[in-house]
């Protein structure tokens, strides 16, 4: 068989068809690599290596004990930001700590900002579903309290609120979670955006956030 043939034989299993002249094989795959980690989900060893991924990384790290140190924690890394954009589902307390010089930009699937709204917007606000601390990765999967993938991408400063228990040790445990809903979009963020030109200069902001604040909270 082609590896055209075991393509589409996979796609017509998948859509329920037949899969008259696909491989018996071809629906197994192996398993061998590391499905779970040494440190138990939301451990605080966990936390502390996804820290330390991130801080290599070049982003900021703040450990609050509960919403209020979560607010204050935003409000003072936006103290200078005129605007910033928020999620529909975005816990209102998180910006209780707001100065009164920063405007709150609404943004949902069925009220958009435009690509040229988002462009005038300095910073984004959001949660997160799942953070790989081998990796230092943050995953995005658009829940209401995450929002559209654009909001997160066009700001030149964005403020990330994961959970503790949020946080596994291995990819394979974060897909496990992320597996539930395959629907959703995901944007996975190791660090503030960068790129290296041919010379090996690192030039950040290109793709994405040019600063990433991460705020680790405790558990709900």
């Amino acid at each position: 068989m082609s590896a055209r043939d075991d393509v589409l034989a996979r796609v017509r299993a998948a859509l329920g068809g037949s899969t008259a002249g696909g491989s018996a094989a071809s629906g197994r795959v192996p398993r061998a690599y590391r499905e779970r980690g040494d440190l138990a989900p939301g451990s605080p060893g966990a936390v502390d290596v996804l820290v330390d991924r991130l801080v290599e990384y070049r982003a900021h790290v703040h450990r609050a004990a509960g919403p209020a140190e979560v607010a204050t924690i935003v409000g003072d890394v936006l103290a200078d930001a005129a605007s910033v954009v928020v999620p529909p589902g975005l816990d209102d307390a998180w910006l209780g700590a707001l100065g009164a010089g920063t405007a709150v930009v609404p943004d949902a699937r069925d009220d958009p900002r435009t690509p040229d709204e988002l462009d005038r917007v300095e910073a984004v606000v959001t949660a997160a579903c799942v953070a790989i601390a081998d990796t230092g990765t943050i995953v995005l999967d658009g829940e209401p309290d995450q929002g559209r993938r654009a909001i997160t991408l066009v700001p030149d400063l964005h403020v990330c609120v994961v959970r503790t228990d949020q946080v596994v040790q291995t990819v394979p445990e974060a897909v496990r979670l992320l597996a539930a809903h395959p629907e959703r979009p995901q944007t996975w963020i190791s660090g503030p955006s960068a790129t290296s030109d041919i010379e090996l200069s690192r030039v950040e902001g290109v793709h994405g956030p040019r600063t990433l604040h991460v705020v680790l909270a405790p558990p709900r």
